[in-house]
């Protein structure tokens, strides 16, 4: 896909980089993107890839922002408060970038309506915020063959993987975390969280997604990155494929 001169000038930072040049910027720009959520971790995932220059963000969140949002939301201002997510995170992504189509998709994603969500994407992002949603979006794009990268913070601490389970040795999301998590569920609101944690992980979000629509560097799936920013510690682990997990097995 042909850059025009404008869009040469606005990536040039990308073009001269060897491992993106042209061919990835081009990549970059026919490539669909979903991204599940548009709170902590989508708000500056949206921003970063609309930056970009990824050509078709869709967005997809039923919640509306709220003041305790504006924190770590940074996509979102106070005069947004009261709108659909969405809908302000595409205009911040449109302003940002004139060159990218955003996409806004109001409604709330669950196993009747995954597949149809996503269908079409190169990657999905998901950024929710329950292990419900999580199931949905990461068996639609198991089933799919669609690059997952999933993310999750709280509190001080934040994790990111990359799944193509259907590929012969490498883990889908459920040889992470299994059909039913022992954790139990909480939000931020109860537990807190700090805002630069979700700008971190959701930029480092940013950046996997990008690998996934044009490989460079080190290929990531099969490990799990985990950070503890309240001791400023960073490692990686192998996550092994499940030889009983159900979902690999039937896909």
């Amino acid at each position: 896909m042909a850059l025009a001169d404008a869009e040469l000038e606005r990536y040039a930072r990308h073009i001269v980089l060897k491992e993106v040049g042209g061919a990835g910027q081009a990549r970059f720009k026919s490539a669909t993107v979903v991204i599940v959520g548009a709170g902590g971790i989508g708000s500056p995932a949206i921003q970063y890839l609309a930056a970009a220059g990824i050509g078709r963000l869709i967005l997809i969140d039923d919640d509306r922002v709220e003041p305790s949002n504006l924190q770590r939301q940074t996509i979102f201002t106070s005069d947004d408060t009261g709108r659909s997510k969405v809908d302000a995170a595409a205009e911040a992504a449109h302003r940002l970038n004139p060159h990218v189509v955003v996409e806004a998709r109001s409604v709330r994603i669950d196993r009747a309506n995954a597949a149809a969500m996503i269908a079409g994407a190169d990657v999905v992002l998901d950024g929710c915020d329950n292990f419900a949603t999580r199931f949905a979006v990461a068996d639609a794009a198991l089933v799919a063959r669609i690059p997952l990268i999933s993310a999750a913070v709280g509190q001080f601490e934040g994790q990111l993987g990359v799944y193509r389970g259907w590929e012969p040795n490498l883990p889908c999301y459920r040889c992470f975390v299994g059909d039913a998590p022992d954790a139990a569920e909480t939000s931020c609101a109860e537990d807190g969280i700090l805002g630069p944690v979700s700008g971190v992980i959701g930029g480092l979000a940013a950046l996997e997604v990008l690998r996934a629509v044009y490989p460079f560097g080190t290929d990531p799936a099969g490990k799990l990155f985990l950070t503890d920013l309240l001791s400023l510690r960073f490692r990686t682990i192998r996550l092994p494929k499940d030889p009983g997990c159900r979902s690999c097995r039937e896909h």
